[in-house]
Parts: C-alpha cells; sequence; structure tokens
C-alpha cells in the first residue's frame, strides 16, 4: 500500500497554472479598470474596458499555455520514440545506461546491475523514462486542460474587480476596486500558500505588493492621459 506522506511536489504543475490564471486576471483587469476609472471615463466605458479586458485576458491565456503545453508534450513524444527506438536497436548500451544511473544513485555495482536488469525484464521502456527522463507515458502534459483551466482561473480573477466596478457608483469606484482587488489577492495568496504547503505571509505579500504597484502604475497614467485628452 502506499503511503501518503502528505508532500505537494504532486500539485506543482496544476497549482501554478490555476494560481498564476487567477492573479494575472484579478491584477490586470484591476488595474485596467482603476486606469480607465482614473481617465474619468463614463461607467458604460468603464465595464465596457473591463469585459473586454476579461475576454481578451482568458483567450490570452488559454492560447499562451495551449501553445506552451503543446510544445513540452511535443518534446516528450519525441524522447519517448527515441528511448523505444534505442532499447530495440541499442538493447545492451541501454542496459549499460540503466546500470550507471543505479550506481549513481548510491547502489553497488553488481546490484546496480541486478536492479537493471530486472526492471527491464519487467518494463524497459517505462523504466528509462522514469528513472533517465523523469517522465512517464501515463502523465504527459496535457495541452486542452491547461488551456481551459488557465482561461477559467483568470475569468474568475477577473471578474471580481469587475464586479465591484459594476455594483458602485462613480465616486467611488476607485476606492472600491482596489480595496476588493486587495482582499482578492490577499485571499488568493492564502489558498495558493495553503495548498502548496509554503508560508502564508511571504505568499501574501508577493501578490498584494504586485498588485498594488500594478494598480498605482496604470492609475497614473490614467490620470496623466484623461488629463492630456481632457
Amino acid at each position: 500500500m502506499r503511503h501518503n506522506e502528505g508532500h505537494y511536489a504532486h500539485r506543482v504543475g496544476w497549482l501554478r497554472a490555476m494560481v498564476l490564471g487567477a492573479n494575472d486576471g484579478i491584477i490586470s483587469t484591476a488595474a485596467l479598470l482603476v486606469g480607465v476609472a482614473a481617465a474619468n471615463s463614463t461607467r458604460a466605458a468603464l465595464l465596457t474596458a473591463g469585459m473586454a479586458g476579461l475576454v481578451a485576458g482568458a483567450v490570452s491565456m488559454a492560447l499562451g499555455e495551449y501553445v506552451s503545453v503543446s510544445s513540452q508534450r511535443d518534446t516528450e513524444r519525441s524522447d519517448i520514440e527515441k528511448e523505444r527506438w534505442e532499447l530495440e536497436h541499442q538493447a545492451d548500451n541501454e542496459l549499460e545506461e540503466l546500470t550507471a544511473i543505479y550506481q549513481s544513485k548510491g547502489l553497488q555495482p553488481a546490484l546496480a546491475r541486478e536492479v537493471a536488469e530486472q526492471l527491464t525484464e519487467h518494463d524497459a521502456l517505462g523504466s528509462h523514462l522514469r528513472d533517465e527522463l523523469g517522465i512517464s507515458e501515463d502523465e504527459l502534459a496535457r495541452p486542452l486542460q491547461a488551456a481551459w483551466s488557465s482561461a477559467l482561473s483568470f475569468s474568475i480573477g477577473a471578474a471580481v474587480p469587475l464586479i465591484a466596478a459594476a455594483t458602485v457608483g462613480t465616486s467611488a469606484r476607485i476606492a472600491v476596486i482596489i480595496a476588493v482587488t486587495m482582499v482578492a489577492l490577499v485571499i488568493l495568496g492564502v489558498v495558493g500558500a495553503r495548498a502548496g504547503g509554503a508560508k502564508v505571509t511571504r505568499s501574501v505579500m508577493r501578490v498584494v505588493v504586485g498588485g498594488a504597484a500594478a494598480m498605482a502604475i496604470t492609475m497614473l497614467v490614467g490620470k496623466l492621459f484623461g488629463a492630456a485628452i481632457g
């Protein structure tokens, strides 16, 4: 029976995509809304810009993840085919290679050879993929999964400041957007830290400081641009 020691490394892939997507959605949309609001835009213009930012960002995230993860999957498949060819045409060399890998991990030469021979008999390709390349045929990168999960997480994150902007009047909209965004970033930082087993304070500070800086910059740009064209 497999013993569960509560490690977090297996969560790295999906955790990175979900946290990054939500973080980008919150910060980019909030920064866009604050910048547009600072330029004294109408409520309709503000919400139009926010919705456009949500849709464009979600599509961009999905396409970016799909292309990136597809490239990773193509590389993994290429490595698998190369390893399969080598096992078929250079079996002795591959056995020596596997033996050397186990020796480098601390096994005595005779034992390393025995382990390599037994694992080669049981599953030669799987053994080389796992111990030589660090991949598995059952756990290859999934482009479509990465694309939709990134788009979904971005959209959820972007919806937070957009809803805040839609529910307040003109006079309070910048303050409310900033306040709601800060709360959302704190929650995201806590969730990401808990899921990844990291320190909560450090995780929260990263996202909050980055988000505050982004909104401050876009608000300044919005004010300057609004004044220039006003």
